[in-house]
């Protein structure tokens, strides 16, 4: 996993965990991801460093404006290139997976041209159209 594609995942994860808790702190996203706490810590020192989270006295984490950008961003495609591939016929689990690798490497005009390939044809947006950020 190249640094890139590290960061992106945990933006995504602070963007995910922030829907459904009332706080995210390096426990939650460790928890999450099954990392250590150690190794949420320095992921998050380099995220606050480039301005795509901040981090409250209390521990507290919160993404920035450029943090949830990104988040938003790589949740979107996770979402509908997960919903896509389960419409498909692919295991949920197996979909999700590939999704997440899928996501990081795919490119602006790729993926809104299998986007709009989606929407035209239905395929899997069912799931996505409130979902998707």
């Amino acid at each position: 996993m190249n640094k890139n594609e590290s960061a992106e995942n945990y933006l995504e994860t602070i963007y995910r965990l922030s829907k459904v808790l009332p706080v995210v702190r390096s426990v939650d996203i460790a928890t999450e991801l099954g990392f250590t706490k150690p190794s949420v810590s320095v992921a998050t020192k380099k995220l606050r460093q480039n301005n795509h989270i901040e981090v409250s006295h209390a521990g507290f984490i919160t993404l920035t404006d450029s943090g949830r950008e990104i988040a938003e961003m790589i949740y979107e495609r996770h979402e509908v290139i997960s919903h896509w591939l389960v419409a498909l016929g692919v295991d949920p689990q197996v979909a999700s997976d590939d999704a997440c690798r899928m996501e990081h490497v795919l490119s602006k005009e790729s993926f809104q041209a299998i986007k709009e390939f989606i929407q035209k044809s239905g395929y899997g947006m069912e799931e996505t159209s409130e979902e998707s950020v």
